[in-house]
Order: C-alpha cells, then structure tokens, then sequence
C-alpha cells in the first residue's frame, strides 16, 4: 500500500495496526480538532465481561470552544492510570505473552504526559517496541479535509464506527463470549505475542 494519513489513538485498534503495517509510509493527523467518544482517547479490551472501554480523561474547556486534539491535556484528577492497568491485569493475566510484556507496558501507566496526543505517540512507539516493528512516521502541518497525503484512514479513529473485522486468533475468555474483531493492539499482543506482525501482514483492510 502507498502512504497513508491516520490519527494517533490511544493504544492503537488492529485496524490501525493492519493499515500501519501495509503502508509505505505513514502521516500522522495532528492538526484536527478532538472529537469525543472517539478512540483519541479510549482503547477497547478483552475483559472477563465481553468487551471493556478504557477512558482517558481530558480536561475540558470551560469556554465550549472547539479545540485542536494536540492541544488536549489529560485529566489526573482521579488515578485512572492505575484502573487501567488492573483492568489490563483482570483481563489478561492469564494470555500467554501478558507476563512476557508486562514490565515494558507497566512504566506508561506511570508517567504522567501532559497531552492527550503525547500519550498516543507513546503508545504506539510502546507496541512498536514490543514487538518489534519499524514504523517511522511524520506528521501534518496543516488539516486537509481532503488527504493530500495517501490513502486517508482518520475514519479509523472512530472507534464504534469503525466495521473492519480480522481473522479470528485464540483470546482469553473466546469460550464465554467468542471472538471480538477489532479491539485494542494490547488485545492482539497479550495474545500472539511475536507474530503480531505476520499475522497484520496477512489482513485484508
């Protein structure tokens, strides 16, 4: 695939992933404005209940005026870092690699970055990391509504929006509620571990 334009996420949805891996080169949206309820600042997991939303919080203006996403600062005032992390821990403890990557996913849910967008950076630089993967990126100077920069998969931020399925693999609770496509990429790696990258090379997107 050619390049493509998508927005950073908060550890990022196997669609994202399927995209970034199949493509030439990748452009990141950093000149948009934030939209709620969208995988900006929520990942989607694998809990023993079917599937559970985790949220970041963002400070909101107080003015209602729209802002750009990589002005977006987080919300510390209650420890949502450290929900996440258990909620990580209740839902995969059991996976095969969750132990193996524990102690590189553990330090992010202990720093304290100042903005949203940061975060996501982060996050995707962390499964990058994890499994191996070269994917280096540049980012918008300027929003287009129209891509001037590839194949535009934004929509992909969308979270319940977003449709794509992936061929099914083992989860943890799949015995109780069966496969869910498309969750977070900590869902994929807990799971696969090393093949994460074979496995996103052989998807359809």
């Amino acid at each position: 695939m050619e390049s493509i334009i998508i927005t950073p996420t908060y550890f990022p949805s196997i669609s994202h992933y399927m995209a970034m891996v199949q493509s030439q080169s990748i452009v990141f949206e950093t000149e948009d404005n934030f939209q709620k309820q969208t995988n900006r600042s929520r990942a989607y997991i694998y809990s023993p209940n079917g599937v559970q939303l985790l949220n970041v919080p963002i400070q909101h203006q107080k003015n209602g005026n729209r802002q750009l996403t990589k002005d977006i600062k987080i919300d510390y005032s209650e420890n949502w870092q450290k929900q996440h992390f258990k909620s990580l821990e209740a839902a995969y403890r059991s996976s095969p690699f969750f132990e193996f990557f524990e102690d590189e996913i553990a330090p992010i849910f202990e720093q304290k970055e100042e903005f949203l967008l940061d975060l996501n950076i982060k996050t995707f630089e962390l499964i990058n990391a994890c499994i191996n993967l070269k994917l280096s990126y540049s980012t918008t100077e300027e929003y287009f509504h129209e891509s001037k920069y590839g194949v535009d998969f934004r929509h992909l931020a969308n979270g319940k929006k977003d449709t794509t399925t992936n061929t099914p693999y083992t989860q943890v609770f799949d015995d109780k509620h069966g496969f869910i496509p498309n969750l977070s990429m900590l869902d994929l790696l807990f799971n696969e571990g090393n093949y994460c990258e074979e496995y996103l090379r052989k998807q359809i997107i």
